[in-house]
């Protein structure tokens, strides 16, 4: 009887790693499915009196091959690619806004100057000065066409964090339930390695939104925070995250746990939101300040210059430029009803076709201003250094998403050494447990035959 008991144990291990190999081969395409196989176990033999080689085998577990660190490491990389893939596409569409030659500012400040220099030839011919105006206006256009794609952009920021924050919250609310599911089903026997993955993939897509600490509770469950310590998952509880909108237009990120609140740094939350704090603090709020002063500059240094000379009929300049700095961006525009004939090119109230001023106007382009990050430099490098500096950050940013992509690859395939399925690693084990079985079933057939036989004798 010894020989049957220690058979059937043995059958019924091989059945155990069939089934395992069965649902591995099952989930060999199916993304995040962690490979499981059989703990097997020798069992002690009875206290029989009578000398036994043991009493079968058992299988006390399953074995999940997971490993924590290429677990962490994997969502690491998801948080940084995250960061810098969320960036690109706004630093792109900047630098090719910026550069390109029907909108950006260097044309237009060409064609401005280049029309005071026409007209310096004939400081009163009407057409010239008209074309001035004209200039002025396209180049005022050009302005307030980028200061609106940088507005739009702010906005696309806006609505894209709350489109993240929302993820954010319905992922931390999905990883608390699978905690206390996970948590409820260990004490149960029932295996719980398909919950542990859906977590595992939550956890993961949460990574590449912001970046996580994790921490595996003794309950099965696993602690999930931000960088700075702020609690998103504890058990079954998740935490609210919230954006409050700032009167400037900037926002306040806030994490509500339990009765406590946390207000979150604008740096280092990693992923997407850290992706877009960083690309609106770093780059576009300067770029905004940048473009609005420029504007407000270009319009005072010309309409300072104008207000120091005299129009054809003797009248004193007339400023050529209005900068409204009250709206969100600034806007740049030609003053309303101005005339080529109010130009004010003389130095001289009596020497109309005096052109001394005119030429003092075409100076200003080489006059020093004064940008955020730039420190002092002239009116006529300021765009290209911009574009220069805009080019720069886009640059080190799609090296960066270069290196996050491939970093981020190697830690798949490093998990996928450990929990992924491998098809010829499974032929090898459904060989191994189908032979296994075969043979028990065999010692069962020997074992009832022996019993028969000694059934005969004793009869």
């Amino acid at each position: 009887m010894s020989i049957i008991y220690n058979a059937l144990s043995g059958a019924l291990a091989a059945q155990a790693g069939l089934a395992a190999t069965s649902q591995n081969v099952a989930n060999i395409m199916t993304p995040g499915y962690t490979r499981q196989g059989v703990l097997l176990a020798s069992i002690a033999p009875r206290q029989t009196g009578v000398l036994s080689a043991g009493s079968g085998v058992a299988v006390p577990a399953l074995i999940r091959f997971s490993d924590g660190y290429k677990s962490l490491q994997m969502w690491s990389s998801a948080s940084e690619l995250g960061q810098r893939t969320t960036a690109q596409p706004y630093l792109t569409q900047l630098e090719q806004v910026m550069g390109d030659e029907e909108s950006g500012i260097n044309n237009g400040l060409d064609a401005f100057f280049g029309a005071l220099n026409a007209a310096s030839v004939d400081p009163t011919s009407t057409p010239l000065r008209q074309q001035i105006i004209t200039a002025a206006d396209a180049l005022a256009q050009r302005f307030n066409s980028l200061t609106q794609v940088l507005s739009n952009q702010r906005q696309a920021i806006v609505q894209q964090r709350n489109t993240t924050i929302t993820q954010i919250n319905g992922l931390s609310k999905d990883i608390a339930e699978l905690n206390k599911e996970i948590a409820a089903t260990q004490g149960t026997g029932v295996n719980p390695s398909a919950l542990m993955d859906a977590r595992d993939n939550k956890i993961d897509e949460l990574a590449g939104l912001v970046a996580l600490q994790v921490v595996d509770q003794a309950d099965g469950t696993r602690s999930i925070s931000l960088r700075g310590g702020q609690p998103l998952v504890v058990g079954g509880r998740s935490a609210t995250m919230s954006a409050v909108t700032n009167p400037d237009g900037s926002q306040t990120l806030q994490v509500a746990f339990a009765s406590e609140s946390f207000v979150l740094p604008r740096t280092g939350l990693g992923g997407e939101l850290g992706g877009l704090e960083d690309y609106e603090t770093k780059t576009l709020m300067p770029m905004i300040e940048s473009i609005g002063d420029m504007a407000e500059q270009l319009a005072d240094a010309v309409n300072t210059q104008l207000a120091a000379g005299f129009a054809p009929d003797g009248t004193p300049g007339v400023p050529l430029f209005v900068y409204d700095s009250t709206t969100a961006t600034g806007t740049l525009r030609v003053t309303p009803g101005i005339q080529g004939s109010q130009l004010a090119f003389s130095s001289s109230a009596t020497a109309g076709g005096n052109s001394d001023n005119l030429l003092a106007l075409i100076g200003v382009r080489s006059s020093p201003i004064t940008l955020p990050g730039l420190g002092s430099v002239t009116l006529s490098d300021a765009s290209t250094q911009l574009v220069a500096k805009l080019g720069m950050d886009s640059q080190q940013n799609q090296a960066a998403m270069d290196t996050a992509t491939t970093v981020r690859n190697q830690a798949e395939e490093s998990w996928k050494s450990t929990s992924g399925v491998n098809q010829d690693e499974e032929a090898i084990n459904l060989m191994q447990y189908q032979q296994m079985y075969q043979a028990n079933m065999k010692v069962i057939a020997v074992a009832n035959e022996l019993f028969d036989n000694t059934l005969a004798m004793l009869g």
